[in-house]
């Protein structure tokens, strides 16, 4: 889902307090360790806003550890499981967490305006049965969707596809302007279970049975996942991309995209950061709203949230950093810098000002929050379920088997079924 930093970097956010002779001051001050990935510069936005804390609780010294997104999804579960994790994460698997967070609540100067603000994304990040728990905030919303390369229809002399326009519109478009233009990916679609449901939900999964159960490969899904499969035969997806890498890993189209090798990108809201730096105006690219299907025409939310661990020494000065990061005025400014969706519902109300924003990024950010209105519930009940992780992974794990040629589409889903039932069944016995 992402693109991260390939080393992992230690970003220290502290003035060193010097020591007076005799004083007592150092021994005072309490670090803290923050884990977190990047897709764009919100690191770098992060770490501004830390040091400006820093200058105003002296007593309080973060450490900012930047790390890859695939830490985040690999790494940090097992520190969290050891009891070895940080006191605070960046992180977007928030209900496979949950177990591991610490409830912010008693610690909190207004809960409530927490509950007022973050108050739907919240239960994305309590533990099952838990109606009450705060155990941190969304640092962004995301929406999926996809972005254009509007410079590759113009040269091949094509029409873009109107809003309501299906899959199947889109997908014939761009391997007419492929073919044209020889573009080397039509159609490229992020190698990820979550980017998969973007699809899915469209094409009408209801992903739970009647039981509340996962009973994940429905109609809804084999027709998803049919059109994944037939793309990959037909040409309109390359094998490059999800054939590169293999298991649950995931494989974007970041680089492939801002190259102008890519015609249609299914991605996300978070790439309009990086988009914006990075290809600035060597195309024209714009973002358009999710296409359509039997079910609708529905995005899959998601997003990062910070949240803080239980397994924390100092949860008081925890606290006052996550109320800092959360109030209302700072957290505008790190959704404007960083170009990102707001995932607080006062601001989202309010609007957010994007004064660094070029043409394409404000046009994008436009697009993705109105698909955020027409997110279904079953896309929200998806993204918050606990086990969320667990079919995700299972998901991209199977089909990408079947893309492969290693398995058939039949025996992928019978494997996905499989692998659902036994890892939830493992998790409950922990």
């Amino acid at each position: 889902m992402r693109v991260a930093t390939p080393v992992f970097t230690t970003f220290v956010l502290s003035l060193l307090v010097a020591t007076l002779l005799g004083g007592p001051v150092a021994a005072e001050t309490t670090t803290l360790r923050m884990t977190w990935y990047s897709d764009g510069n919100e690191g770098e936005v992060m770490a501004d806003l830390l040091k400006r804390f820093h200058e105003q609780n002296k007593d309080i010294e973060i450490v900012l550890d930047q790390v890859p997104f695939k830490a985040i999804n690999e790494t940090l579960p097992v520190q969290l499981a050891s009891g070895q994790g940080p006191d605070m994460a960046r992180v977007v698997d928030m209900g496979g967490l949950s177990r591991f967070a610490l409830d912010l609540r008693p610690l909190l100067k207004d809960p409530g305006y927490w509950e007022t603000n973050f108050g739907p994304f919240l239960e994305w990040m309590r533990p099952a049965g838990d109606t009450k728990a705060i155990p941190g905030f969304m640092t962004q919303l995301t929406v999926t969707g996809p972005f254009v390369n509007k410079t590759l229809f113009e040269q091949a002399g094509i029409a873009m596809p109107g809003e309501k326009s299906t899959w199947e519109d889109w997908a014939k478009a761009v391997k007419q302007v492929a073919d044209k233009v020889q573009a080397p990916f039509p159609l490229a679609l992020d190698r990820s279970g979550h980017r998969f449901y973007a699809l899915a939900m469209s094409q009408g999964t209801q992903v739970f049975g009647a039981n509340g159960e996962p009973d994940v490969v429905d109609e809804g899904f084999k027709r998803a996942a049919q059109l994944v499969y037939d793309w990959h035969k037909s040409g309109v997806m390359s094998k490059e991309l999800w054939g590169s890498v293999s298991g649950t890993a995931y494989r974007g189209a970041n680089d492939e995209f801002k190259n102008a090798q890519v015609v249609m990108y299914l991605s996300g809201s978070w790439q309009i950061s990086q988009f914006a730096k990075t290809i600035g105006d060597a195309f024209d690219w714009v973002a358009v709203p999710n296409p359509c299907g039997p079910g609708g025409c529905s995005s899959m939310p998601g997003g990062a949230g910070l949240v803080a661990f239980k397994t924390t020494q100092h949860p008081k000065e925890v606290a006052r950093v996550m109320e800092y990061l959360a109030s209302e005025p700072v957290l505008a400014e790190f959704y404007a810098r960083s170009l990102f969706v707001p995932g607080h519902l006062g601001l989202a109300k309010k609007g957010i000002d994007y004064p660094t924003a070029s043409p394409d990024a404000a046009a994008a950010l436009k697009v993705f929050t109105a698909s955020a209105a027409q997110i279904s519930p079953i896309a929200y009940r998806t993204q918050g379920y606990g086990n969320s992780r667990i079919i995700l992974n299972a998901v991209i794990s199977r089909l990408g088997q079947a893309v492969s040629g290693e398995t058939t589409l039949e025996d992928a889903y019978k494997r996905i079924t499989a692998d659902v039932a036994q890892q939830i069944a493992e998790r409950n016995k922990k």
